[in-house]
């Protein structure tokens, strides 16, 4: 799947991104802003619910945003990473197991970004990556429907880190792939998300199924092995036995 749809967010009174990454996208879209008047009018789009759903793509963000008078298809184009650079990025990734365990529980560490950054590898946006593209008549940058998509998408990067690697260029699933090939083995089955005020299709788990308990390592790590490491590598396999469990597939 190289690209996925987010139902449109309602109206909120309030809401901001949270997580430091959110936030980090939020002030890339700030520092390019040249008007802060259209910028402010853009964040009261974004909690007035007149953004529609969302299409995230590689390199692509996509709604169409409501006014008083039309309707504007509005778009934020994100510049992705070379298969170079991916390569690079999925070693770091790979490197070391808790850097998977976190992408699976939805958290982006910041020492895999730090990481990747010394790599050469930017994925988190600076000042000028986010470029809008809307059909208003308005030609300050970001137009007030550019700078209310790209907030709504700070709130989905806060629940799904995922988010941002499609934006860079790497679907999930590839990504997964890319990461399992690394580490020669399964890397896992990542946290349900819910990226709305509604549940997007996540199941309740099945009474009697065992809920996620801390991993204690009890033996000695063999020699190469840090002991987090092996920490983090049971609980990936715990996590993904649950999964097989709760969805009742057994195949590998």
């Amino acid at each position: 799947m190289t690209a996925r749809g987010f139902a449109a967010f309602p109206k909120v009174k309030r809401r901001v991104a949270t997580t430091w990454w959110g936030k980090a996208w939020v002030k890339a879209l700030e520092d390019t802003a040249l008007d802060t008047t259209l910028l402010r009018l853009g964040r009261r789009y974004a909690h007035a619910g007149v953004v529609g759903p969302i299409t995230v793509s590689p390199g692509r963000l996509h709604a169409s945003v409501h006014d008083d008078s039309a309707v504007h298809n509005t778009t934020v184009h994100v510049p992705v990473l070379t298969e170079v650079q991916w390569g690079r990025f999925l070693d770091r990734v790979a490197e070391q197991a808790g850097h998977i365990a976190a992408l699976l529980d939805n958290d982006m560490p910041r020492s895999l970004v730090e990481a990747a950054e010394e790599s050469g590898v930017d994925l988190l946006p600076g000042i000028g990556d986010l470029e809008p593209d809307c059909d208003c008549e308005g030609w300050e940058l970001p137009c007030l429907h550019a700078a209310a998509l790209a907030f709504q998408v700070g709130w989905l990067l806060d629940a799904d880190p995922f988010v941002l690697l499609l934006l860079k260029g790497k679907p999930e699933q590839e990504l997964l792939d890319a990461v399992q090939q690394r580490v020669a083995g399964p890397v896992g089955t990542r946290t349900p998300v819910v990226v709305s005020h509604e549940a997007t299709g996540q199941l309740p788990a099945k009474p009697g199924l065992p809920t996620t308990t801390p991993v204690v390592l009890a033996v000695e790590p063999p020699p190469g092995f840090e002991a987090a490491e092996l920490t983090a590598l049971m609980e990936i396999a715990a996590n993904r036995a649950r999964a097989l469990l709760r969805s009742g597939t057994l195949e590998w």
